[in-house]
């Protein structure tokens, strides 16, 4: 008896993921559809990107800089036993760029910005203000969800990118003014390294897929909230969750298919 119930909770479990995962595809289709609205009133987006963006600015700038620090540090104490302190900067750069700078900025706008829209949507649902949207004929997808969507896609590339460069400066900081590695050779080799194409333009892919999936899991979760005080904690949970495993997923698939296409 206990294997069928064992089947049966695995049984409905997989059903439930599966409705999810559909519900959620639709929800991306129709926040898709209705975007042209938001476009025509992009104070609404503007507005948002202040609240997703611009209010995460301290946390990335903070976190990149002590990133790029620890990775001047321990760069420099790696290089040194092969007598390659002077590519100090690429070691820096090539990690940020490639790797540390759109996941960890990805994983804190989950954090930050991620967990604030859930709890915003589902606070909105559990006081019923969605419903009063659309007995008013206002349709919640065109008014509440599209410019938050389209705010997180905008904003998480413009941090991801603050993120590295803050981080470089940290390395440098550590390195050049701190160790004392050589200034010129720390920037030169940095810049014949680093490769707009391969570098810089796969590293603003990452973080625009990541934008678009932490975003949506984020607006989805708060939309299918239950509308209790318990149900808007759960989904601000699951949003973290959630995006953190799905960036670190997507971190790997993305970077095999970048590899393979050099």
């Amino acid at each position: 008896m206990s294997a069928v119930n064992t089947i049966r909770i695995i049984g409905h479990r997989a059903i439930n993921a599966v409705w999810r995962i559909g519900m959620a595809s639709r929800f991306f289709v129709n926040t898709l559809l209705y975007s042209g609205s938001s476009f025509r009133r992009f104070h609404l987006t503007i507005k948002e990107l202040f609240s997703t963006g611009v209010m995460s600015l301290i946390i990335i700038i903070v976190a990149g800089l002590f990133v790029g620090m620890v990775l001047g540090l321990q760069g420099y104490e790696t290089l040194k036993r092969y007598g390659s302190e002077s590519a100090l900067g690429t070691m820096v750069a090539l990690s940020l760029v490639r790797e540390l700078g759109p996941v960890v900025a990805a994983l804190l706008f989950a954090s930050r910005a991620g967990s604030a829209m859930t709890a915003e949507i589902g606070l909105m649902k559990a006081t019923e203000q969605i419903s009063a949207m659309e007995m008013m004929a206002v349709n919640p997808i065109a008014r509440i969800i599209a410019p938050r969507f389209w705010a997180g896609v905008i904003s998480m590339p413009l941090l991801a990118a603050l993120f590295s460069a803050v981080g470089v400066f940290g390395g440098y900081l550590v390195g050049v003014v701190q160790i004392g590695v050589d200034e010129g050779s720390f920037w030169s080799q940095m810049q014949a390294a680093v490769d707009f194409r391969d570098d810089i333009l796969n590293g603003v892919l990452k973080s625009f897929v990541f934008g678009i999936v932490v975003t949506l899991i984020a607006l989805f979760e708060g939309f299918d909230a239950p509308p209790t005080a318990e149900g808007v904690s759960g989904a601000t949970t699951r949003t973290v969750v959630t995006s953190s495993l799905a960036i670190l997923m997507l971190d790997f698939v993305l970077t095999a298919i970048m590899f393979r296409g050099n």
